[in-house]
């Protein structure tokens, strides 16, 4: 870190300090006055379980570049968000650290968003494991429902390589260049979380049930598509072209993907 990173670092230790309420007795919060407010450093040491002239010379600027560890337990003594655990992280010199695992909850907002697009276009909400969280009625009328049952049943990596949903809504050449996808997609899932007991289970049961997904797997190709224009069957409209666009949150680790459709199509 240099002089003007530790002064920055310090800075925001000292207004994080300053934004937390005194304990009072018992644990509550002290009604009494001080002279200035927020914690006193010693409190904030004690909390964090580093040494007070350690904390004092991190406030003003005076330590060597903190280590994650004690990163994490400032970030814990202040109780900051996520957003407000990774500036801290980042003013330490520090990467923020990774998610163990994606969000199980949908933000509300997007759940309006995607009934809001009912009668307009079908979208779809995955998360970084490649599970189906939601999608639309549109949505639910172009792809179909699930087939199969288990643990992976809402996966979209088991859903391409264990049913025929593929190839009646993608055909030959479509259903193939998909299967690629997730596998190349569900590698990068397990390098984002290598010890996620699911997908390690997943990518047994795929290894031991599917030829197809050993054949792509050994490639090993790594990719997250973005945006794509694939031919699709409608149950109603039959073969028509959407473009899908995809949108990340990276707070949850959720994929919404937008099917267009294209006007060639």
């Amino acid at each position: 870190m240099s002089s003007s990173d530790r002064t920055e670092f310090g800075e925001y230790l000292r207004r994080r300090r300053a934004a937390m309420s005194p304990p009072g007795p018992q644990g509550g919060v002290r009604t009494s006055r001080r002279r200035v407010p927020g914690l006193r450093r010693q409190e904030v040491s004690d909390i964090a379980g580093i040494s007070v002239e350690y904390y004092t010379r991190l406030e003003q600027g005076r330590a060597p570049r903190p280590s994650r560890e004690i990163l994490t337990s400032l970030a814990q003594a202040f109780g900051l968000s996520d957003a407000e655990r990774d500036h801290l992280f980042r003013l330490g010199g520090e990467s923020p650290p990774e998610p163990t695992s994606p969000a199980s909850v949908i933000r509300p907002g997007l759940l309006r968003l995607l009934r809001g697009l009912d009668d307009t276009m079908p979208v779809t909400v995955h998360d970084g494991r490649l599970d189906l969280l939601a999608r639309n009625k549109a949505a639910e009328e172009l792809l179909g429902t699930l087939t199969g049952s288990g643990p992976f049943e809402r996966n979209i990596a088991y859903q391409a390589f264990t049913t025929d949903v593929l190839a009646h809504l993608l055909g030959g050449d479509g259903s193939e260049w998909f299967l690629r996808v997730a596998a190349a997609e569900l590698r990068m899932a397990l390098s984002r979380y290598p010890g996620d007991a699911y997908l390690r289970a997943l990518l047994a049961e795929l290894a031991a049930t599917s030829q197809s997904f050993r054949d792509h797997w050994k490639k090993g190709e790594v990719s997250a598509s973005r945006s794509a224009i694939k031919r699709m069957h409608h149950p109603t409209y039959g073969w028509a072209r959407f473009e899908i666009e995809v949108l990340h949150d990276p707070e949850r680790d959720h994929w919404i993907m937008l099917y267009t459709p294209h006007d060639d199509g």
